[in-house]
């Protein structure tokens, strides 16, 4: 079961500005990861459950985060049902990321108050979502978009919460680009946690990035 309310991790996600995105099926190398972004600040972690048996690697690293890393809330992303989502949830997943926008998925979250972020690409979609419950948007592809897109929906909408994933980089020019246009916070993947970290396993290199860039965020923010 979750251990954080949908209102609790919006309001880590809002205060901290950044998600980091993962998936690898070595959950010991999963569990380095993980301490490497909490040790840099993070206090989210999306595992993109897109493998074969992912559900036993992300059953384990939360485990992980529940023993060793007090205040890390663990979530997943690219869930495509309802029952997956389900399953997720039962292995105690706070928050569930969707590469789309589906009710069943929307339906099964908030019978448990679990928040979940679907990937929208209209504003239609958007005030779907909202209709049915969601509390902040995750702009998907965001490179396809870009922060102009955010800037315009925001105009007429002040209230939407967007949360841009793809086309985020840790670059200062990139993340103050989308801050400005006014997202709630940015989903990061492979430019933050790239392969060749992984590869060298470069966890202090990790740390070190993950917390140079909420820095940056949140010198962009002030």
């Amino acid at each position: 079961m979750a251990q954080y309310s949908r209102i609790e991790v919006a309001s880590v996600m809002k205060e901290t500005g950044m998600v980091p995105l993962f998936y690898h099926p070595d959950v010991e190398l999963g569990k380095k990861v993980l301490k490497a972004c909490y040790d840099g600040g993070a206090r989210l972690l999306e595992y993109t459950a897109r493998g074969d048996f992912a559900f036993e690697v992300f059953s384990d690293l939360n485990k992980y985060a529940l023993k060793e890393l007090p205040g890390m809330i663990m979530g997943v992303g690219s869930i495509t049902d309802g029952a997956a989502a389900s399953m997720f949830m039962q292995m105690g997943a706070n928050f569930i990321v969707t590469p789309s926008l589906r009710e069943d998925i929307a339906i099964v979250c908030n019978r448990r108050k679990v928040l979940w972020s679907p990937g929208c690409g209209s504003l239609t979609e958007i005030n779907k979502a909202e209709e049915m419950g969601c509390e902040i948007v995750k702009l998907f592809p965001g490179d396809l978009y870009g922060p102009g897109f955010v800037k315009a929906i925001k105009g007429p909408q002040p209230w939407t919460s967007v949360m841009p994933t793809g086309g985020v980089s840790t670059e200062e020019a990139n993340l103050k680009a989308w801050f400005d246009a006014g997202v709630t916070c940015v989903g990061m993947g492979s430019k933050l946690i790239s392969k060749e970290i992984l590869n060298k396993k470069d966890f202090d290199g990790l740390e070190t990035l993950v917390r140079a860039t909420l820095k940056t965020i949140a010198k962009i923010r002030n």
